[in-house]
């Protein structure tokens, strides 16, 4: 991350910095990549509830969970939700989940985990 540093007028330096594109890393904490993908897991969830215009009680009856997880889940307390359980969650809401599988790209430390949502196929 490269910094540098900011002012404005009349007002001390500010030190900013650029971020890797994961928030989970750039905090310091663990297992960033599987952070990353049940956020956006979760994300993808809460978008479609969203654009169904569903309740959250109605979406926790489609997904079989009691409504306090589903507040929960609507507002990223992802704590007790594994990413298996997110996928199940993602096929009781009619999306297909695909799994890509290759090799860590060479400018990348380490290998990632991505999701991505596609509209349509």
């Amino acid at each position: 991350m490269a910094a540098r540093t900011k002012r404005a007028k009349g007002e001390q330096r500010i030190g900013i910095q650029s971020g890797s594109g994961n928030v989970f890393k750039d905090l310091g904490l663990p297992h960033p990549a599987e952070r990353l993908a049940k956020a956006e897991l979760a994300r993808v969830i809460r978008t479609i509830v969203k654009e169904r215009n569903w309740t959250q009680r109605r979406a926790a009856n489609a997904l079989g969970i009691a409504p306090p997880d589903m507040s929960d889940l609507m507002r990223g307390k992802l704590a007790r939700f594994s990413q298996e359980r997110l996928e199940r969650f993602l096929n009781a809401l009619d999306m297909d989940i695909h799994i890509q599988v290759r090799p860590r790209r060479k400018q990348n430390k380490r290998a990632t985990v991505t999701v991505e949502l596609v509209s349509a196929f």
